[in-house]
């Protein structure tokens, strides 16, 4: 392999051959391309390529089309003779059909191995930008956060989220004081977008056992690295929650693995399609911490490729730190389209061969127009490019097909069983029993004492005993002011009413905890 991936060439009218080198693949990329221009086929080359050099690849199947990669290619297909001629052409000898080992991932855990992780692993951050939350809402979010950590309350699932927003409820008064204002409405809205996440099937995403980042950057017996494939097309109808679990599992790789400098070859490669979900409508926090996570994370050997319609579509900030590109045809039919085509134009290397703009306009479906870095990380000059045919089959696997590949995963059986340890739920839900308890109990103290009381009274009567005024204000006054204020209290909590106020003053119990 010589440590390059062969991506395309051309003939007469095209540039030289197109290799993405492996020492730099980890300096992220870009395809691009307008819709049917041929960006889901260069994806899968790019990931048989990577798979054969042995860099495991993660990628989301929006359109269902990617399974395919499980299956090598076949003869009997109508596009056989064509894909045989274009290797011909681009002096692609080695092109041969092959299935690559695959390991499917879903959400819903319909398609593929369940994908779950946990409330605490999500953060505050992108759990508000998960459920589109206002600047002061994404603050109560973080002070529930700070409160599971103070209190030893962990945040594995929505329903330990939701009891820790109620015991936020209900003690606002004092968190106030402490974190700025509480605000029942704002504790309200959370708790509805919490049921919109839960009917758009988030809740789904949350639990045990969470994924393990090591099972997603295996190697095959025969070194090949494994494509995992995220079945997307059920998710993309929740867009914010695709981008969302995508961006959680980059910052958790981004936190996650160590440094390993420049690898002669990435650890892992992660393609991010339909990108512009990830940037439409996102806060600056979330956009500046992209951009981070793009800037440092090619140093724990992690290559990024977004694949969108559009390089407008991502941030200039993140598109300048995309070093290997594929553009595939832009259309100008709008001043708007011709304007986003000429900024696209501008930022390749240029080539005095032909016009870029002109070239992105024109070029054709698998054709594109690439830069690639080269030696010493410089861009390369741009080339029109026909990117290679693939050798995995191309098109969805069938149902029968997909099921096997799950069985055989060397995954199968480890995240499709849900356990549900003790948790934020439980641990309150027991507290507020053994409140309920404590109140009946001094309930039942009450009555008893009020039995007594009685009792000494007829019998005080019986025997004519007579209390003086001074003896009774003696005895009034020898009471302790704690036994006065628990007299109170007992009252207070006597019967349905006062076990519910006990349910609701539950603070002094986590703390005594």
């Amino acid at each position: 392999m010589d440590g390059r991936l062969f991506v395309g060439g051309g003939g007469a009218s095209y540039g030289n051959p197109q290799f993405l080198r492996l020492d730099y693949a980890n300096r992220h990329g870009l395809v691009a391309g307008a819709t049917g221009t041929g960006k889901t086929v260069t994806l899968q080359i790019l990931a048989e390529g990577f798979s054969a050099a042995g860099v495991p690849v993660f990628l989301s199947d929006v359109k269902g089309d990617l399974s395919g990669l499980a299956a090598p290619g076949r003869e009997d297909v109508k596009l056989h003779e064509a894909f045989t001629k274009r290797a011909a052409r681009i002096g692609f000898d080695a092109y041969r059909y092959e299935g690559f080992p695959v390991t499917f991932w879903d959400l819903f855990g319909v398609q593929g191995h369940p994908v779950r992780t946990t409330v605490a692993e999500m953060g505050p951050l992108l759990l508000s930008r998960l459920m589109d939350l206002t600047e002061a809402q994404e603050g109560i979010v973080n002070i529930a956060f700070r409160l599971s950590d103070e209190q030893g309350l962990p945040l594995l699932d929505l329903k330990d989220f939701q009891a820790l927003l109620i015991w936020v409820g209900e003690h606002r008064a004092e968190l106030s004081l402490r974190y700025g204002n509480v605000s029942p409405a704002s504790i309200g809205a959370i708790q509805r977008r919490l049921l919109v996440l839960e009917n758009q099937g988030g809740a789904r995403l949350f639990g045990e056992p969470a994924l393990d980042l090591s099972d997603i950057m295996r190697n095959d017996q025969d070194g090949r690295g494994r494509i995992n494939i995220l079945a997307a097309d059920t998710l993309m109808t929740s867009p914010r929650l695709y981008a969302t679990f995508l961006l959680w599992l980059l910052s958790e790789l981004f936190e996650e693995l160590p440094e390993v400098g420049d690898p002669d070859k990435p650890k892992l490669v992660f393609f991010f399609d339909e990108a512009h979900l990830l940037f439409d409508g996102a806060p600056k926090a979330l956009v500046d911490k992209v951009e981070q996570v793009a800037r440092l994370i090619r140093s724990k050997g992690v290559g990024v490729y977004f694949v969108t319609q559009n390089p407008a579509d991502v941030p200039e900030d993140v598109l300048g730190q995309l070093g290997n590109r594929v553009q595939h045809a832009l259309r100008a039919f709008t001043a708007r389209d011709r304007k986003a085509l000429k900024q696209a134009a501008e930022t390749y290397r240029e080539n005095p061969a032909f016009d870029t703009e002109a070239a992105i306009r024109d070029v054709g479906v698998g054709e594109a127009v690439t830069s690639l870095l080269e030696e010493k990380g410089v861009p390369g000059v741009v080339q029109r490019t026909l990117i290679r045919p693939p050798s995995s089959q191309l098109g969805p696997l069938d149902a029968e097909a997909r099921a096997r590949v799950i069985a055989a995963s060397p995954v199968a059986g480890k995240y499709e069983q849900v356990f549900d340890r003790e948790s934020a739920y439980e641990i309150l839900a027991e507290r507020a029993e053994r409140a309920a308890v404590a109140a009946e109990r001094a309930e039942t103290g009450e009555d008893q004492l009020e039995e007594s009381e009685r009792e000494f009274r007829a019998a005080r009567r019986y025997t004519g005993t007579r209390v003086s005024r001074s003896s009774s204000v003696r005895s009034q006054t020898g009471e302790s002011l704690g036994a006065a204020i628990g007299s109170v209290v007992i009252k207070e909590l006597k019967g349905t009413t006062g076990r519910r106020i006990v349910r609701g003053i539950l603070g002094g119990l986590f703390r005594a905890r």
